[in-house]
């Protein structure tokens, strides 16, 4: 059935990548929420720690919303389930307002607010540069129909004439309000080879206090609210939720989750659960088993940087290569399949795993695959159908330097984009385990939580027997 919704909401973008969408975002959150309100916020494409980022300050799950994994109707279904019991939206956007897979901006976040009929607030990286600002945006509201722009924030203002001068020329040539100017802060969060540290390593109080004074005393945060419920209503097609089939209640799933491993998608835990399964978080620095579980979920994250950690708990390494060995459902992603190597090599030291997988992984200084994939299931596994077409994503600077595969070991996946393991080929095959560099989402492949289910299932009633 047709169903209309709607929710204070707005849009961070920005004209590039880099220019403070995700640190306006997190202090519009953090500020807007000590104020009372109840805030989501969400993130426009396949990216983890900026959700991860907005999660944190927000209190609430951040959702993906992502045109390209999606269809249109999962990205709105996504939204309203993330969005349904809160008081405002707040959605950042990826990379400049326009800036797509092709010359076209297909996938762009100005498509994403389109869908969502949402208003854009526009972050302007101001170094070194004033007036010229005021064509750049006269330029982008001009740009594509359908596309609201209703203000400016000024970022990297370096003192109150720079501010001025910039303030007076867009609103003097466009009519678009300058909301608010951020001074340079001094206090963010360091950055490495994929962004920012994660939010589940970086605890100190310092830069949101810092974030959210600056916010308060150069914003004018009633102008937000202003804009946040001019908004018409989102018409969607309502499905009413399925109930999980009886026979997969109680299949146990194990996932890790500590500072080494935490890129998930919540739609992708919460598909095991709508289907009546229970998910056990397993921590890989600190549980020295994996317990009784049917099946285990192995993320993406950052093992490189915890390698040595990592390779001390030998326990659950042994359990790991052990339950692979036996035949238990596993699915591997990015640092997971890192994780289940020989070794990693990370700043020319070398770190032992768990050596289910023959292979050595090297820690490179710049990206070896980065981007959206379209993976096409060329061998038969547990998880996908033959022929099948898969689209997904990728991010990894590490690369496999030393491996040697045997028979009981295949690629499942030819990628038709992307760069994955090597010679375009992804997915490791072994045994029940499919481990890969692309990271997929549930709305992109969903028969993948049925079938997983399904082996684990299996798996559970061998042990028993």
């Amino acid at each position: 059935m047709n169903k209309e919704f709607n929710v204070p909401r707005f849009l961070v973008s920005s004209h590039k990548g880099g220019s403070g969408k995700t640190l306006l975002t997190i202090g519009l959150i953090y500020v807007f929420r000590d104020l009372g309100l109840k805030v989501v916020g969400f993130k426009k494409g396949p990216d983890y720690i900026d959700a991860g980022w907005l999660s944190k300050v927000s209190g609430v799950v951040c959702r993906n919303l992502d045109p390209f994994l999606f269809e249109e109707e999962d990205v709105l279904k996504s939204f309203y389930q993330g969005a349904k019991q809160s008081d405002l939206v707040i959605i950042e956007g990826n990379r400049g307002l326009f800036d797509g897979l092709d010359v076209y901006g297909s996938y762009s976040t100005a498509k994403l607010a389109q869908v969502l009929k949402t208003p854009v607030v526009l972050v302007l990286d101001c170094t070194k540069v004033t007036r010229s600002l005021a064509p750049l945006v006269k330029g982008f509201l001009n740009f594509e129909q359908g596309v609201e722009i209703k203000g400016v924030v000024l970022n990297k203002i370096a003192r109150p004439r720079h501010e001025d001068i910039i303030r007076k020329s867009i609103e003097y040539y466009t009519g678009v309000k300058v909301l608010g100017a951020l001074p340079k802060l001094k206090n963010l969060p360091p950055e490495r080879h994929l962004g920012l540290i994660t939010s589940f390593e970086y605890q100190q109080e310092l830069f949101l206090n810092e974030l959210s004074e600056a916010i308060k005393q150069n914003f004018d945060l009633e102008g937000f609210l202003t804009i946040a419920k001019d908004v018409p209503p989102i018409e969607f097609t309502f499905l009413p939720q399925e109930l999980p089939e009886s026979e997969l209640n109680g299949i146990k799933i194990g996932v890790f989750w500590d500072k080494a491993f935490q890129f998930y998608y919540p739609e992708n835990l919460e598909s095991f659960q709508n289907l009546g399964a229970e998910i056990k978080l397993i921590n890989a620095f600190e549980d020295k088993s994996l317990e009784d579980i049917d099946g285990l979920y192995l993320g993406g994250g950052f093992p490189e940087v915890q390698a040595e950690a990592l390779s001390e708990n030998k326990d659950l390494m042994k359990e790991v290569k052990e339950a692979v060995l036996e035949g238990m459902p596993v699915y591997a992603e990015c640092g997971g399949l890192m994780y289940l190597g020989k070794k990693i090599i990370w700043k020319n030291r070398e770190y032992p795993m768990s050596e289910v997988l023959p292979i050595t992984f090297k820690v490179e200084p710049t990206p070896q695959g980065h981007g959206y994939v379209i993976a096409k299931v060329k061998e038969k596994n547990p998880y996908f159908d033959v022929g099948l077409s898969i689209k997904g994503h990728e991010f990894h600077y590490s690369k496999p330097v030393d491996f040697e595969l045997d028979q009981d070991v295949k690629f499942v996946f030819d990628l038709e984009k992307g760069v994955g393991f090597k010679e375009k080929k992804d997915g490791i095959l072994f045994k029940n385990l499919l481990a890969a560099y692309t990271h997929i989402h549930v709305f992109s492949v969903k028969c993948w939580t049925e079938k997983f289910l399904k082996k684990a299932k299996e798996f559970n009633l061998q042990k028993s027997s």
